[in-house]
């Protein structure tokens, strides 16, 4: 199955009410955090639908732009972009979740905010040009895997239109086992206000991966003993109209489920909007 998720829509206006610069994108954060009684899990924490963007500034020739986020119980976000002579880019990002938020870390030993911070990985982009990665791409942060998708951004806008031209992420360039990208997406905008929903559509038909998918071990609990056990390589075949052929990869898939006397349901979420459950 495939999972709805929130995305965000960010434009800033300058002075004279010009757009200087516009976003949207879809992100989801893997988050390994200790448990009171001294376990390591990993929880999924998502965009909620009251995003805001204080503190966003357009930038200029010395100041970068900075789009800052701020969601749900404590939760902020924040990427800065910087003018380097015909391009943008080459800023960092930065995650700040509140282990207070016990909907996502429910048994959370350390409280409060935690921060963390990394180099934007792409080189930056031509000035007047759009930054696009429709398909999805990982960054690693200490104990935090960000996932980013559907992305469109342009900083430093010229003459408050946003651009045609696109700059391409590595990621939408076809290989031999292309990322798949989320089927479906509900989309909100910063400002609380609702966009319309996006349907993203398999580009060519999609050869198949040539490796094996690698295998994962993945495991429930019962208060402190462990009920569900798998150890299992996951390949999914999408039939549609263009087959798809979808690898699970382990290092990003969070385990989830409950144990009952009569039945179990283990689910694996690869963060990547696939939803399997056993």
């Amino acid at each position: 199955g495939f999972f709805q998720s929130y995305a965000v829509e960010v434009e800033l206006k300058d002075a004279s009410n010009a757009t200087c610069l516009y976003g949207f994108w879809m992100m989801r954060f893997l988050i390994t955090y200790e448990s009171n009684n001294g376990d390591y899990k990993t929880t999924t924490l998502n965009l909620s639908s009251n995003v805001t963007h204080n503190g966003s500034v357009c930038g200029n020739d010395t100041e970068a732009a900075l789009v800052a986020l701020q969601f749900g119980e404590g939760h902020a976000w924040s990427i800065t972009m910087k003018k380097i002579n015909e391009t943008y880019g080459g800023g960092f990002i930065t995650l700040t979740y509140n282990t207070n938020d016990t909907a996502v870390f429910p048994d959370a030993k350390r409280k409060g905010p935690v921060t963390v911070s990394v180099k934007d990985p792409f080189p930056p982009a031509p000035l007047n040009t759009v930054f696009v990665c429709h398909n999805s791409f990982l960054i690693e942060a200490e104990n935090v895997t960000e996932v980013y998708w559907n992305v469109t951004v342009q900083a430093f806008v010229q003459n408050g239109t946003v651009s045609k031209k696109e700059s391409r992420c590595s990621t939408d360039i076809p290989t031999s086992a292309p990322t798949v990208p989320p089927t479906t997406a509900n989309a909100t905008t910063a400002n609380v206000t609702t966009a319309s929903t996006t349907t993203l559509s398999p580009g060519p038909t999609a050869p198949q991966p040539v490796e094996n998918p690698a295998t994962g071990n993945y495991s429930l609990k019962s208060g402190n003993k462990t009920c569900f056990l798998a150890s299992v390589g996951l390949q999914l075949n999408v039939s549609q109209d263009k087959p798809l052929l979808i690898n699970i990869n382990p290092k990003t898939t969070v385990a989830d489920g409950a144990c009952g006397n009569m039945t179990a349901t283990l689910k694996l979420n690869d963060g990547n909007s696939t939803l399997i459950g056993f």
